[in-house]
């Protein structure tokens, strides 16, 4: 690997990407969208070209000399009022790249998919990369989106191409600037403005570990393979009480039946719907993770040499960054009516 093209190169995984492969010495060429937000790639000594995924003219000159590239560049939200722009970006526009790469005979590619593209188990049952995809119904566009764009990218494999598809599950870390929607689980706790659990859990992961994995899997990846880029499966109560840990917070996480979480996320839903404001949490997003999103990452682990931090420490160290940023606290109107929700429910469900 000598020349990288990093599509999503200011993105939150794709700038840590970049500077993992600065850092091998490898030259690389970071792709942004015009406009784009691009605090994380302050000072980071890498080629800048200006393109978009869904203009197939930029796509062509950007990988230019390159012998790799990793694609990054997607939409990755709970809500949207356009939803036609996950089809664009997360299909459409993985199609171009795909296409772009098939013509510039690259040595290598990294197709960055997700845990959405995997199936789920029933229970706290950790799924691997043979767990087929089995969340047509009820599942929201973006998980959709990523099942599909993958296909596609599996298929290009099976044509010939040299691709390695990695699956992150839910990064957090430092440079979360958006914030993600794993960043904003973290912030709405640490801030007072969630507070009830439910029954289910997700796998989280560092952002560093998950750029680690992407270079292993350019290194040590095997073609048409697809590997599971997670860390540590928590329940949705262990993750929040994670957060208030690592906060300081002297609170206690509040445990709450289903159907009254899956009225709080509708009631958001509806609220996003007509203020265009990003929801909180969503009743599709609820109902998703009450499934328990977890994954068994020992085939990262095994073929990659994949060796994820402990969670508690890059929690804490997370946590540093949001403050340092000013991400934490946060006050207002909100807050203070969502502290006050919080003490009656506590009341309610002890």
């Amino acid at each position: 690997m000598k020349k990288a093209l990093v599509t999503g190169a200011a993105g939150f995984i794709g700038s840590n990407v970049v500077k993992l492969l600065l850092e091998r010495g490898v030259e690389v060429r970071a792709m942004v969208l015009p406009g784009e937000d691009l605090r994380n790639l302050a000072g980071v000594q890498a080629e800048q070209v200006q393109g978009n995924i869904l203009d197939p003219a930029t796509i062509d000159p950007a990988l230019k000399g390159c012998d790799t590239l990793f694609h990054l560049a997607a939409v990755y939200s709970i809500f949207t009022k356009d939803r036609g722009v996950f089809y664009r970006v997360n299909l459409q526009g993985a199609r171009n790249v795909l296409w772009a790469a098939r013509r510039a005979d690259l040595e290598k590619v990294v197709y960055t998919s997700s845990i959405a593209g995997i199936g789920v188990e029933p229970g706290p049952v950790p799924a691997t990369e043979e767990t087929a995809f089995n969340q047509f119904e009820g599942c929201n566009d973006y998980v959709l989106t990523k099942y599909l764009s993958q296909e596609e990218a599996r298929t290009f494999a099976r044509e010939g191409m040299p691709i390695v598809i990695v699956n992150p599950a839910f990064p957090y870390g430092e440079g979360d600037v958006a914030p993600t929607p794993t960043g904003k689980i973290i912030l709405d706790v640490a801030n007072g403005l969630q507070f009830m659990a439910y029954k289910g859990g997700i796998n989280i992961v560092d952002v560093m570990d998950v750029a680690r994995g992407h270079i292993l899997a350019a290194e040590k990846g095997r073609v048409g393979e697809m590997y599971i880029l997670g860390n540590e499966n928590v329940t949705m109560t262990e993750l929040f009480e994670m957060i208030v840990r690592a906060v300081g917070l002297d609170v206690r996480v509040v445990k709450v039946p289903m159907p009254l979480a899956l009225l709080y996320g509708y009631l958001w839903e509806r609220w996003a719907g007509l203020s265009g404001h990003q929801p909180m949490t969503t009743a599709t997003e609820i109902s998703y993770s009450h499934k328990f999103l977890f994954y068994d990452i020992s085939k990262a682990r095994t073929e990659l040499g994949y060796d994820p931090a402990p969670v508690e420490v890059s929690m804490r160290r997370a946590i540093t960054w949001f403050r340092r940023e000013g991400f934490i606290p946060r006050t207002g109107p909100a807050v203070r009516l969502m502290t006050g929700l919080g003490r009656l429910m506590k009341r309610i469900f002890g």
